[in-house]
């Protein structure tokens, strides 16, 4: 029997060991809830654990606990990821169906639900969990010698699934089985007929060992058993020195339960059931199209993908955010292929790259049946609000529910706002402060005592240690010291952190604040904070933390940095957003998963969606699948910006950029009038015209390079519309490729979904394995104006920079304050790649003027202005609003895109 066990172990452990080969870090995990005390099984089971490598967690409940108390700890570990297995420690009666269903068949290490029961009755026995008492029943009897084909089986007063189990085993070991219960009128008659009986449960006393025929084995696998009292064989009565057996198996099914949870984790093909699309012609309206969709619920989309219950938050039916514990699950996987969308220059129309994006996710994953996610910045209410409308893509490529997607989402863009708003607080009422007390009374009220006690927060710890103070009571501190803590001496004409909201407000770009003591602010739009900006760059929780404590507001009147951290305001800041920080999921139209997360300011920021949206997206889709990101703006801008800054922040390689180009924007660039938004076309843009789109092809050949200039490769996708014409398409697609893109092909994904951008996503795929050899465009440790330099020469083509004197100081300054070795974020105008809006093609020989210079220490960036950058845009004469409403009766949104 020692020697057998020993076996069972061994095999455990060996299984256990090739496992975590590949895993190094897992280690599968049993939870044991026990009704009682019964020490014996608790030292039992955690010894057999340590032998097989296993981990063990007991809970353990009075013996008299109520069925809702049992299930509670159940319903626990069912959601509870770390745990791989549950085994219930129960009396008989406490086993009701309530109970039962209440376990998660894939954590039934007993195996006593329906689903591994109904698995072993049909035959499916490698494919379920096997009561581990009969299978120590079986073991039992057959290392003592019993033969148990053609036997006959008698299993007395056990229940429910042992019973079912027991028969299901004998019988498939050729043996006859029976049934009774201990005061069965006929069990005198059975046991007088049975080769083996088998105890479910203790014998009573009224029932004599005479009754038993000499030489019939017999077998006790009831509490006492499990409790190691006794063991017959053959009606000799002999102690069971080897008594947890059925524990031994209890490691086995763990085994296998851990081999199954890592299976799971590992790429697979997903089992999405995408929806159907029936385009119409004339195409409707962007919110039409998607109402007449029904999307699935957001707790089957993230089953789908591979999302366990407890990473997700469910905000509504179609909306969820995903836990960042999903990285560390899924750190040992192999990222998917990762592809960037970014645009020629555009018109102030757009050039639909939101749209190509969910259009080649939705031909992917939907028709080519390969894993992708699509990663999005979340919209501003501003320009839902204001002139540009909903960002939600367009046609029949767009993530649905669409309003849910342009308005509030799960709060972020608030939460940013709310954290922004504080810190802009802190600062001036910390000036107030400073200036109305004296250092005694301002040192006193920062560390006041409490209850009679008196101590730092660890926040002011973080302060002194800066300080170069070591000393953690706060009244052993000097007059000097005290003054050095408690006075951040703030300059007010230094003060960079603006207060925020989110809607177009032209009003408030400049504003006075206070009354007695009167300076001069602004407010941005919400999406222009530094704080979105950390949202998007940052890779943990303890990372944003960190980079929002870093952020800079402001110079002391030495022009020393004063940051977050100096103010107090940190944690605070970090508790604000601490939701926001996970992304969020949606769908397309077809059902393919998307994230929506973060949304920094495109031309102040790096204006791309969050790094830990990619990262998760990349783990989820496996090492054959593909998650597409937008970058905003043109090529020269956001793109460049995705790589040298969002990319250094990552640590992750593209292998595709995908170049969003219209035939509209290329006449655009060969000269043809001007577009503006809410003005008809002119007819250059709605007639064949192939000089046009010959002259503005310059502009796509110069974004090529650029991307070129990072070592990857490049498709060209031309987002179709109704007015183009065959020859014109074919122009765009023929030049492309002599421009050196990889590939260049035509898209019809707004107008008829997913399935008009197969060739799109086929040209994708080919690319991406064709192999990028990705380098950064600079060496962050180049001085700041050569880095600017760099930036204006190799990707927009200037001859050379202007410095204003104000620009030259700034960078003088941050150079001396240790960030001179930050990347660069220009601020320029997305729509020429000058600083000349009017200047479409490829603007030669200007200079590109930068008249200021700032810094987004947190975000870990400098962005140099070029000419003058608004960050509160303003309201149109007649803007959007105009035409939303809500439907009272059925709430309803109308008229929003």
């Amino acid at each position: 029997s020692d020697s057998f066990a020993l076996k069972v172990i061994q095999n455990s452990k060996e299984v256990l060991s090739l496992l975590q080969e590949k895993n190094p870090a897992f280690k599968p995990v049993l939870a044991v809830i026990q009704a009682g005390e019964d020490n014996l099984m608790q030292e039992i089971n955690q010894k057999l654990a340590e032998e097989a490598g296993l981990n063990i967690t007991h809970i353990c409940l009075p013996a008299d606990s109520s069925e809702d108390e049992i299930i509670d700890e159940i319903l626990k570990i069912n959601e509870d990821s770390r745990v791989h297995g549950l085994a219930l420690q129960i009396s008989e009666t406490s086993f009701s169906s309530k109970i039962l269903h209440a376990l998660k068949p894939e954590k039934d290490v007993d195996g006593v639900t329906d689903v591994n029961l109904g698995k072993l009755v049909r035959g499916d026995a490698h494919d379920c969990f096997v009561s581990p008492v009969a299978r120590a029943v079986i073991e039992l009897l057959e290392k003592s010698g019993v033969n148990l084909d053609g036997r006959k089986i008698l299993v007395i007063g056990a229940h429910g699934s042992l019973e079912a189990t027991l028969q299901c085993l004998f019988q498939r070991k050729g043996s006859m089985t029976m049934s009774s219960q201990w005061k069965a009128p006929q069990l005198q008659s059975k046991l007088h007929e049975a080769d083996v009986v088998i105890f479910g449960s203790p014998k009573p006393e009224e029932v004599p060992l005479s009754w038993i025929q000499q030489g019939t084995a017999v077998l006790n696998c009831s509490h006492d058993f499990l409790s190691g009292k006794w063991l017959q064989i053959g009606c000799q009565a002999t102690e069971n020195n080897r008594s947890n057996w059925s524990s031994l198996w209890v490691q086995q099914n763990m085994v296998g339960s851990g081999r199954r949870w890592l299976r799971e984790q590992q790429y697979r093909r997903w089992k999405l059931h995408c929806l159907k699309l029936q385009p119409l012609s004339p195409v409707p309206s962007d919110i039409e199209i998607s109402r007449a969709q029904t999307p699935k619920a957001v707790d089957v989309l993230a089953k789908e993908i591979g999302l366990l219950e407890d990473e997700i938050e469910i905000y509504g039916r179609s909306k969820a955010k995903v836990r960042l514990s999903l990285l560390e699950r899924l750190k040992d996987q192999a990222d998917g292929k990762y592809v960037l969308v970014a645009g020629i220059t555009p018109t102030p129309l757009g050039e639909g790259k939101s749209t190509v994006t969910i259009g080649l996710v939705q031909a992917m994953t939907a028709h080519l049946n390969v894993n992708s996610f699509a990663c999005l910045r979340q919209p501003s209410q501003g320009p839902t609000f204001g002139v540009k409308g909903g960002a939600a893509g367009g046609g029949y490529a767009q993530v649905i529910p669409m309003e849910e997607f342009n308005l509030h989402l799960t709060g972020d863009i608030h939460a940013i706002t709310a954290a922004n708003n504080l810190l802009a607080a802190a600062i001036d009422t910390r000036i107030l402060h400073e200036n109305t007390q004296t250092d005694k009374a301002l040192y006193n009220r920062l560390v006041p005592s409490v209850n009679g006690i008196r101590e730092f927060s660890k926040i002011q710890l973080a302060r002194l240690k800066k300080l170069g103070i070591n000393k953690t009571d706060p009244s052993a501190l000097t007059e000097d010291e005290m003054r050095k803590f408690a006075r951040l001496d703030i300059d007010p004409a230094t003060i960079t952190w603006q207060r925020v909201l989110d809607t177009n407000d032209r009003f408030l770009r400049k504003i006075t604040l206070g009354r007695g003591t009167q300076r001069k602010a602004q407010f941005d739009i919400a999406v222009a904070s530094e704080i979105m900006a950390v949202l998007a760059l940052t890779d943990s929780l303890k990372d944003m933390k960190e980079r929002l404590g870093r952020m800079v507001v402001a110079s002391d009147k030495n022009g020393q940095p004063v940051t977050a951290d100096d103010l107090g305001v940190t944690g605070a800041l970090t508790v604000l957003m601490k939701d926001a920080i996970k992304p969020n999921l949606m769908q397309t139209l077809e059902g393919t998963p998307v994230f929506v997360h973060a949304g920094p300011f495109a031309n102040i920021a790096h204006g791309n969606s969050s790094v830990l949206a990619d990262k998760i997206a990349l783990k989820l889709v496996g090492e054959e699948g593909f998650v597409v990101t937008e970058a905003g703006f043109g090529a020269d801008i956001g793109m460049e910006k995705f790589f040298n800054i969002k990319c250094r922040a990552s640590g992750l390689v593209p292998n595709v950029v995908v170049l969003v180009a219209t035939v509209r924007a290329l006449k655009m660039h060969g000269g043809g009038p001007s577009v503006t938004a809410g003005v008809p076309l002119k007819k250059e843009y709605t007639e064949e015209n192939l000089q046009l789109v010959a002259d503005g092809c310059c502009n796509l050949k110069k974004q090529i390079q650029i991307a070129q200039l990072f070592g990857v490769p490049v498709v060209v996708a031309l987002n179709v519309f109704k007015t183009d014409t065959r020859a014109e398409i074919d122009l765009v697609c023929e030049l492309a490729k002599q421009a050196g893109a990889f590939d260049a092909v035509p898209c019809y994904h707004w107008s008829v979904g997913g399935k008009g951008s197969v060739d799109l996503a086929w040209a994708v795929s080919e690319a991406a394995h064709k192999g990028s050899r990705f380098q950064f465009l600079y060496d962050v440790q180049l001085p700041i104006v050569e880095k600017i330099r760099t930036i204006a020469q190799a990707v927009y083509g200037a001859r050379d920079i202007e410095l204003s004197s104000e620009a030259q100081s700034k960078i003088d300054r941050y150079t001396e304050q240790g960030f001179g070795n930050l990347p660069i974020c220009m601020a320029k105008t997305h729509l020429s790649l000058s600083h000349q809006p009017d200047k479409k093609g490829v603007p030669k020989d200007f200079i590109l003027p930068i008249t200021d210079v700032r810094a987004s220490i947190g975000a870990g960036f400098i962005y140099p202005l070029v000419g003058t950058m608004s960050t509160m845009p303003g309201l149109p004469t007649r803007p959007c609003f105009y035409d939303i409403d809500l439907d009272t009766e059925t709430e309803q949104v109308q008229g929003l895109f």
